[in-house]
């Protein structure tokens, strides 16, 4: 099972191979457009994503910690020069090794789809959600293989 976030259309999908398991709305960072890029932009990520992290009773209820930053995430800050080699080898050999890569970078980390409401892009990266929706996501959370954020 994958979810797909299409930013645009505020919207996340579940499909189980081809066949859509269900659809909602989806609230997203205080700033839509465009990719993170570093910590405190207000965006949301775009790329794949694995679920790196499970809390049942996170500060927004219960969330699915995805693995933000990816390795593409960290080369392409590393030719910016927003990051150092060290910390994109460190992102790298996490991906590498099935782990949460670091959060405490200066490409942020910490990107939830959790519970508080979809009705408006609010958070500081994260996909929200209201609790209806993800009392059907979360018991998915073992068998989703990838969360994939588009434009």
């Amino acid at each position: 099972m994958r979810v797909v976030i299409e930013k645009r259309a505020r919207r996340l999908t579940v499909l189980d191979g081809e066949r859509e398991v269900f659809r909602c709305r989806a609230g997203l960072g205080r700033v839509p457009e465009g990719a993170k890029q570093r910590e405190g932009d207000g965006r949301t990520p775009e790329g794949v994503y694995a679920v790196c992290l499970v809390k049942e009773r996170g500060k927004y209820g219960r969330s699915l910690g995805l693995s933000y930053p990816g390795v593409e995430d960290a080369r392409a800050a590393l030719l910016r020069g927003e990051i150092d080699r060290a910390t994109c080898l460190a992102v790298e050999r996490a991906h590498r090794e099935g782990r949460r890569p670091p959060w405490g970078s200066p490409l942020g980390g910490e990107i939830y789809i959790h519970e508080g409401g979809s009705r408006s892009d609010w958070t500081q990266g994260c996909i929200a959600l209201d609790a209806s929706d993800m009392d059907r996501l979360f018991p998915l959370r073992d068998k989703l293989e990838a969360v994939e954020i588009r434009p």
